[in-house]
């Protein structure tokens, strides 16, 4: 049975965001604040369709889905602490798992870790210096992280992974990625020898929740630049908000 058949017919989607964003209230107007991957640009990205405009690597620019053109930001690195103020030069079309592209001399400026580019995003009031709040609002996110289920993967959840891995250096992370749920176990098979011919993978199993559910996952994955190429992949097949877990 073809791919899309099997999608249409078949495929019950848990669809979740890998992004977690928030508004928060400065005066009478709400400031928006992220935190969550971001997609690093590259030509190619462009020339393969998986992002739709184009910008310049050595400038400071971003392009988000949701931000008006030319609102100023501040994007933060949570693990050095590091920070860098640009704009939005474009609204633009990217993968969801990500929370906004950025450009290389950001990322650099950053100090990225280019294998989990994990920042915080927050808008900035046009105008006047970058508002105090910002110390409140990692509290706040410190605070969600806290409280945040280990085996569910959260962005706040890698950031504490991370942190954790650098006192213990012999720590991986193991990422998968939750395909889709099942009724029956051949249409979990079916679909997965699928995907094994059309994306070339070698790391997706099926596996039995109970008697009514069998789930196709894909990994282990060491780290979400390695997962991002297969989530793309799958992006292209018509397959969007993907679930993602910590092993």
């Amino acid at each position: 049975m073809k791919l899309n058949k099997i999608i249409s017919l078949l495929i019950v989607f848990n669809l979740y965001s890998c992004a977690d964003y928030k508004s928060i209230k400065l005066d009478d107007k709400k400031y928006y604040s992220s935190t969550g991957f971001v997609l690093i640009y590259e030509d190619d990205l462009y020339k393969e369709k998986i992002i739709n405009k184009k910008i310049n690597n050595e400038k400071l620019l971003a392009i988000h889905d949701i931000l008006k053109v030319n609102t100023p930001i501040k994007i933060i690195n949570p693990d050095n602490s590091k920070s860098v103020e640009a704009k939005v030069y474009k609204k633009g079309n990217y993968p969801k798992i990500f929370n906004m592209v950025i450009t290389k001399e950001i990322a650099s400026i950053l100090d990225l870790d280019l294998d989990n580019p994990f920042v915080e995003i927050i808008e900035i009031k046009k105008n006047e210096t970058f508002i105090a709040k910002e110390g409140s609002i990692f509290e706040e996110e410190k605070n969600v992280a806290d409280k945040a289920p280990v085996d569910e993967i959260k962005m706040d959840d890698i950031t504490l992974s991370k942190k954790k891995a650098k006192k213990k250096t012999t720590k991986k992370n193991n990422f998968i990625l939750i395909v889709s749920d099942f009724y029956f176990e051949d249409s979990a098979n079916n679909l997965k020898n699928d995907l094994v011919k059309k994306i070339d993978a070698t790391n997706i199993s099926v596996k039995k929740i109970n008697d009514k559910k069998y789930r196709v996952l894909m990994g282990p994955f060491e780290n979400f630049n390695a997962l991002k190429t297969t989530y793309i992949s799958l992006n292209k097949l018509g397959f969007e908000g993907l679930n993602i877990y910590k092993k």
